[in-house]
């Protein structure tokens, strides 16, 4: 069951085309990380399903239903890096506030203890720190009891312990069925809280799946180890993208493991403390919109 999808939809602003046939959906009690550099699409593909804007070709649905349809915007909570929030209310008074446009709101206690907002009820919104702000603004995306949850760069100005809180309720969340789309530059935290990634580059999704799957896209692998070989002559092997010592190691980022591996237990006999890792969602990140920004350059210069 999809609550929320995109179907080959195309956006386009003046010349800019802001998706280009993107796919994609969002079921019950699934965290979805969509990711991108500033600029791949996240925010228009946003606007779409919450019926900002509409799609010029292709189809986006909210729960069966058009996003410009109230009832289905009922369903939803929304938390966007902007706010406009009046600084003279109190927190309170912005809870019980939002709480009354929905049918079946969530309580002010529940909404208080997701987002860490004790001690703060009586504190009028202007005059709390930045941190607290966004904590505000969570709770406020959850008064309607959402089913599913809109998280648009939602740790933005807080502290580790802060975002760790906000981490565990929206692990809470999802453990009750509620859906979470999120879009993040924190990729550690798309790997701590997703069920399954997008990444859009240039309106285009370059890859989708599971974080394991999204991973397997690069062949990457991180080798570390104690040796006394140059790390200069390893960066000039074949099939190695770079070396270099950290701290008392050498850490290399190589496409073939197994042959490096080799090649340094050969040339150095004394060689200990190896390790090889696979690539993190960030190595992948960052190796799949590259190729996705060559490919586009590449048919860019071809069309010319």
């Amino acid at each position: 069951m999809e609550l929320a999808s995109l179907r080959g939809v195309r956006k386009q602003y003046g010349k800019v085309v802001a998706l280009d046939g993107v796919d994609l959906a969002i079921a019950p009690g699934q965290v979805l990380a969509l990711l991108g550099a500033n600029g791949a699409g996240k925010t228009t593909a946003i606007a779409l399903l919450l019926g900002l804007v509409r799609p010029d070709a292709g189809q986006a649905l909210l729960f069966g239903q058009s996003p410009q349809q109230l009832a289905a915007r009922r369903n939803i909570g929304v938390m966007l890096q902007s706010a406009g929030i009046a600084d003279n209310s109190k927190v309170r008074e912005l809870l019980e506030l939002t709480r009354s446009y929905y049918p079946r709101p969530r309580s002010v206690e529940d909404c208080v203890s997701l987002a860490g907002l004790d001690g703060l009820l009586g504190r009028q919104y202007g005059k709390l720190s930045g941190g607290q702000q966004r904590r505000v603004q969570f709770a406020l995306a959850l008064c309607g009891n959402p089913r599913l949850l809109f998280l648009d760069e939602p740790t933005t100005g807080l502290d580790i312990e802060a975002r760790q809180a906000l981490w565990r309720a929206i692990g809470a969340l999802s453990a009750q069925g509620c859906a979470v789309l999120l879009t993040t530059h924190y990729l550690e935290e798309a790997e701590a809280l997703a069920d399954r990634v997008v990444v859009l580059a240039r309106g285009r999704v370059v890859a989708a799946g599971s974080m394991d799957e999204v991973r397997r896209h690069v062949a990457q692998r991180r080798i570390r180890c104690l040796s006394a070989l140059d790390t200069a002559r390893i960066a000039a092997w074949p099939q190695v993208r770079d070396a270099r010592r950290v701290d008392a190691r050498i850490e290399i980022v190589t496409d073939a493991a197994e042959t490096v591996v080799r090649r340094l237990l050969a040339e150095d006999a004394a060689l200990s403390e190896l390790e090889v890792q696979r690539a993190g969602l960030a190595e992948a990140f960052i190796e799949l919109t590259r190729d996705a920004v060559g490919t586009v350059s590449s048919t860019q210069r071809e069309a010319a």
